[in-house]
């Protein structure tokens, strides 16, 4: 039986309560930051799975739909007078990378001046060794390339939403399951940065004997640990949204711009032969869009709101793309991706210890950050504030990590992943 999207968007909610449900009673699951979404999408498709290999029933989830005036927003007028089928997560996907873009403030950055420039460029590397270890390896293991590169910076550096916001690119480049394939690497990510974060953070404090250093960003840092231990869930974040009124309105418009004016952008991308995911001509408009908001009034985009929708439209993009996976598909690469993603681990652990540790200057708040570069570099940035968090509470304040690294994982690295990604796409499909 085939299941209508209409039904996956009317269980988002739902399946995303019953994640964050289990998130807080089970304890590993809260160890570990898996996401809400993405716990009680893969229950859903857990459950579809043990169904179908049972013959209780079977079923299948249907993601494509026609209905123009879902598809609107993300077509250009002379596509939608066609009535193209489109995934029915894609405006979701879309606008959260258009807030990405609006959250892209050239002033924020520069708080952190060099130092966040030189661990931006310490996070690409990483992402870059990641897919060249994944490409090489699934060369040597006999599977494809493709699947190395999912599980190479697209799960471990890019996460979830990287993974689904490139799952189509995939599949159009040949490999069937990428999004299956890839959500299963980005939880092993998740799972494996919350693990080692802490232990290659604290281990290097306590080798070293570093002790924290007082500096004029502390309240930069009191600022994300706030922020980080406040209420949290989708229940708050749709109420708290409510409360913005008039202001989460206009900032709701804003996102619909970028996601409109892009489409348009990424058609000229297209147009030029390089591939790239849909999201990146609303993601480029809102960084423009935003810069161009400072330059003329430094308060008309708020970053806290913009937030905040982000994390409601993340939730239920994520609740619908997990719940509709396939998992069927993992059988037969399932033990060439753990040997792949275990190296992963590997590398990140060693190149955070050892080349992030010394170029962001091999003090306390130095080892701080390696603690988040292992929880973003294989997972996500709640694993990054986490880590740094469960190194700060028994060792002082790092207030330096807490401003570089958020500015970096939350925004900046995804910005620039997307086009090292596409690189590699265009250099496999060439062979």
């Amino acid at each position: 039986m085939t299941v209508s999207p209409w039904i996956a968007v009317a269980l988002a909610l739902p399946v995303l309560l019953c994640g964050e449900a289990l998130v807080r009673r089970v304890r590993l699951l809260n160890r570990f930051n898996i996401p809400a979404p993405v716990v009680g999408g893969l229950l859903v498709a857990l459950l579809v799975l043990i169904g179908n290999l049972s013959g209780v029933c079977e079923l299948r989830f249907e993601t494509g739909v026609a209905q123009r005036w879902w598809t609107w927003l993300v077509c250009t007028p002379s596509e939608w007078a066609q009535s193209p089928v489109k995934n029915v997560t894609q405006p979701l996907l879309v606008a959260f990378f258009a807030c990405i873009g609006l959250n892209a403030s050239w002033a924020l950055v520069k708080r952190g001046t060099l130092q966040v420039a030189i661990f931006l460029g310490l996070a690409l590397a990483l992402a870059v060794l990641q897919n060249l270890i994944g490409v090489g390896l699934a060369s040597m293991l006999g599977i494809p390339r493709l699947l190395g590169l999912m599980c190479g910076s697209v799960s471990m550096t890019g996460g979830h939403g990287t993974v689904m916001g490139f799952a189509q690119e995939f599949e159009a480049a040949g490999l069937d399951g990428a999004a299956v394939m890839g959500v299963a690497a980005a939880t092993f990510g998740l799972v494996a940065g919350g693990l080692i974060g802490g232990p290659v953070g604290g281990g290097l404090i306590r080798s070293r004997g570093l002790r924290p250093t007082a500096d004029v960003t502390a309240d930069a840092a009191s600022d994300v640990q706030e922020v980080s231990d406040g209420e949290s869930g989708i229940i708050s974040d749709l109420r708290r949204y409510a409360r913005y009124g008039l202001s989460g309105l206009y900032h709701l418009l804003l996102v619909l711009v970028c996601v409109k004016l892009g489409t348009w952008v990424s058609v000229i991308i297209q147009g030029t032969g390089i591939t790239f995911p849909v999201y990146i001509g609303a993601m480029f408009v809102g960084v423009a869009l935003r810069n161009a908001a400072d330059v003329i009034h430094p308060r008309a985009v708020c970053t806290e709101r913009i937030d905040t929708l982000a994390s409601i439209l993340l939730g239920f993009f994520l609740s619908i793309a997990m719940m509709s996976l396939n998992l069927i598909e993992l059988a037969g690469v399932a033990q060439a991706m753990m040997i792949i993603l275990t190296v992963q681990v590997v590398l990140t652990a060693i190149f955070a210890r050892t080349v992030t540790f010394k170029v962001m200057g091999g003090d306390y708040d130095a080892a701080v950050m390696v603690a988040g570069h292992c929880g973003f570099g294989l997972g996500a940035m709640p694993n990054a504030i986490a880590n740094m968090q469960a190194v700060t509470r028994r060792y002082g304040h790092a207030p330096r990590a807490f401003l570089v690294v958020p500015i970096t994982g939350t925004f900046l690295v995804d910005l620039f992943n997307a086009t090292i990604i596409t690189a590699f796409i265009h250099v496999l499909k060439g062979f």
